[in-house]
């Protein structure tokens, strides 16, 4: 294949991110929204005064700097600013990858990151998460998969689509594989927090030859601020900064200074979403135990869960469920895995509670065939 061949096959876009936009954000009952309910401004303890539009901000403002460093248990020099995990994951990847490294990825993932790998001229191979195993993170599909020329492993913890969450013994070694080949290992976290109590501290901890990045997105629903980081060595979050001044150049600085004060009260903002979760975790269980057409483990940690259908077509029930219920899911083939559907389980519980009962709706009609 030729430059000018590989070239119209990177893509340009993101499938799933134009769905997400356009499709699934008009239902009523939107149970494929991944992330926490929107926090309100006026929730927030902050006046007009505390807000400016332009400050010192060039690389980074310091007071945004420390306040991520210290959530993430690292130090400034670490920490790089990003519009939002999409961004981050872009940035890290650009930075790490030159076109033709071989890029290994888990499977299923999250499209996006599929596509920014392609996009960047990576050439990708893939690690199994089996459905089997419960999409479990395992080490040693990850030996079996690297090559000497992989230069970057990269993952999801929490999983996404499925959930599962990976423990540092794991991770640890996923490291180990990837050190021995001089690959780094990067580890998108932005769900992560969403496991709260269960949550093991960032990845960003074991070792040089881990990237992570998050945001304040998922499991905060502060997703208008755009508050998103990378964590790296000091050398490479250097790059990360210079090779950022071609794409967002700098944060804009009302963000900032509200990401500031949103960290200030985070303990409070999770307290909230972790409440919420709790609530429709029940909710989500106990519709699981109810039926025999849907297949899942029950929800213990996070903000989705990633069940198969176990007769007729996931796309026919999405369908359905857009038509004649006003209820979005998530279709299981933008993630790899057509026989699943994803749910967001942090809608407000009434509206969650009256979504689940559509979708068993929908459920029961395609079992019976009407």
């Amino acid at each position: 294949m030729s430059a000018a061949q590989g070239e119209k096959k990177r893509p340009k876009e993101s499938v799933y991110i134009n769905w997400a936009k356009t499709a699934q954000s008009a239902a009523r009952y939107n149970l494929a929204n991944s992330g926490m309910r929107n926090y309100r401004l006026a929730d927030l303890p902050v006046s007009l005064s505390d807000i400016e539009l332009t400050g010192a901000s060039f690389y980074g403002y310091p007071p945004l700097q420390d306040a991520l460093a210290r959530k993430s248990g690292t130090t400034p020099d670490r920490v790089v600013a990003a519009n939002g995990t999409s961004m981050a994951n872009h940035l890290a990847m650009a930075t790490l990858i030159e076109q033709g490294d071989e890029v290994l990825v888990e499977q299923p993932a999250y499209e996006p990151l599929l596509s920014a790998a392609r996009y960047l001229g990576a050439q990708v191979r893939r690690f199994a998460r089996r459905s089997s195993d419960g999409f479990r993170l395992d080490a040693g599909e990850v030996e079996r998969a690297v090559t000497p020329r992989t230069k970057l492993v990269v993952v999801t913890n929490l999983h996404n689509p499925s959930n599962s969450l990976a423990d540092d013994d794991t991770l640890r070694e996923i490291g180990d594989v990837a050190r021995k080949v001089g690959a780094r290992v990067l580890v998108d976290e932005v769900y992560l927090d969403s496991a709260f109590e269960a949550a093991p501290r960032s990845s960003a901890r074991l070792g040089d030859q881990f990237v992570t990045t998050s945001s304040l997105t998922k499991a905060y629903g502060l997703s208008g601020l755009r508050c998103g980081w990378i964590v790296a060595e000091p050398e490479l979050a250097q790059r990360m900064w210079r090779l950022n001044d071609l794409f967002g150049v700098m944060q804009p600085h009302a963000s900032e200074r509200l990401s500031v004060v949103a960290l200030a009260h985070l303990d409070v903002i999770a307290r909230s979403a972790r409440d919420l979760l709790r609530t429709n975790r029940a909710l989500f269980n106990e519709f699981l135990a109810a039926r025999d057409d849907v297949e899942a483990p029950p929800s213990e940690h996070g903000t989705v869960s990633f069940p198969r259908l176990l007769a007729g077509s996931p796309d026919a029930l999405c369908q359905l469920l857009a038509e004649k219920y006003e209820t979005s899911l998530v279709p299981g083939r933008f993630f790899e895995e057509p026989q699943h559907f994803r749910v967001g389980l942090a809608l407000e519980p009434e509206l969650f509670r009256e979504g689940l009962s559509r979708l068993g709706a929908a459920l029961d009609e395609l079992k019976e065939g009407k």
